[in-house]
């Protein structure tokens, strides 16, 4: 590994908002069942489960998106909720997960334990060093979890909700054990991310892909610390993107949670965004997936929209403002990937 070289690279510089020859671009979910390549390592396990512990084959699905669609990054393919598994958790996927015993009271905690080791998910940790092996020099890998308020929404909820229900009336009815149930994921949430910084990444995001069901209140009262304890004990280590989903309320207390890139779902303007969380952190974003679904000349011109928002400054990594879609076509993912880095040229 050319630690230069990676320092150096365009995705590093603008983790850094340092100016670089174009704009960077990485995908949500970019490893995922749109890529027929993809799909062709799927078929030999039963599930997304198997999948993610067998090291070798999550790091070929890893490193072959990458390469395929020509990316600035590549991030880990693992899931959200397996890090629920070795703290008691019943975990299947059906095909979605879904935890078979949710925490719903304060007596469930005695079942729920802290990870003690990096060890006890070894096939991230072995996934993660393989696909350093492979990439390029110049190609920075992304670990990743669930932040605090999205992994602790599926142990309580046992899976998807539209309402979190059970979350909130956790959080609300008995803030006693809200706090040490979610005390143990932060405990657990530190020691798994630096366990993927040791075996190879050099940056880690971490997804609040729920927390947009909470008002800024709850955000500030029942999340908000919990989040920063992580990042401040991974941030010592390697650059965090901070990343939630669904309520443009929440932006500034996404900053004041922390790290060094704020990601931007679809719901914002990319120019009023950045300008919410300030110019001194990087910004991470914002095309609505669905713009992938348009002919390529409305794909070039929804893209040069975002670009533009930047206003030519440094620290703009394009992605979009939410995973990519399943049913998506691989030559427009690819077409956008060229379209940004031309486009992005300083």
């Amino acid at each position: 590994m050319n630690d230069k070289r990676l320092h150096d690279s365009r995705f590093m510089k603008a983790v850094r908002c340092e100016p670089s020859d174009t704009t960077p671009v990485w995908i949500m979910r970019q490893a995922g069942r749109y890529l027929p390549e993809y799909m062709e390592v799927r078929s030999k396990v039963s599930s997304v489960l198997e999948l993610c512990r067998r090291s070798d084959l999550a790091a070929e699905v890893t490193v072959s998106a990458q390469q395929i669609l020509g990316v600035d990054a590549a991030i880990l393919f693992a899931d959200l909720p397996p890090l629920l598994i070795p703290m008691g958790f019943e975990l299947t996927y059906e095909p979605g997960p879904t935890i078979h015993n949710p925490l719903r009271l304060g007596d469930d905690l005695g079942r729920i334990r802290a990870i003690e080791s990096a060890d006890e998910m070894a096939e991230v940790m072995e996934t993660a060093r393989l696909v350093r092996k492979e990439l390029a020099d110049d190609i920075p890998l992304i670990g990743f979890a669930g932040a605090p308020f999205t992994l602790a929404s599926y142990a309580i909820e046992g899976g998807g909700s539209r309402d979190f229900k059970h979350t909130k009336t956790l959080m609300y009815a008995d803030p006693g054990a809200w706090n040490a149930f979610i005390e143990r994921v932060v405990k657990s949430l530190i020691i798994y991310l630096r366990g993927q910084i040791t075996a190879g990444c050099q940056v880690v995001q971490l997804f609040d892909s729920w927390g947009g069901c909470l008002s800024p209140g709850d955000y500030r009262q029942f999340v908000m610390p919990h989040t920063q304890r992580v990042i401040r004990a991974i941030e010592q280590d390697v650059p965090v993107i901070n990343f939630l989903t669904g309520n443009p309320a929440l932006l500034p207390l996404l900053r004041e949670a922390g790290g060094q890139v704020i990601g931007l779902d679809w719901r914002v303007d990319l120019k009023d965004g950045w300008k919410t969380v300030g110019h001194d952190v990087a910004v991470q974003g914002n095309l609505d997936p669905v713009s992938l679904f348009a002919d390529l000349e409305t794909l070039r011109k929804r893209t040069r929209d975002v670009i533009d928002a930047t206003e030519g400054r440094p620290g703009h990594i394009f992605n979009l403002g939410h995973g990519v879609m399943p049913d998506m076509k691989p030559e427009n993912v690819k077409a956008l990937v060229e379209m940004v880095h031309e486009m992005g040229q300083r």
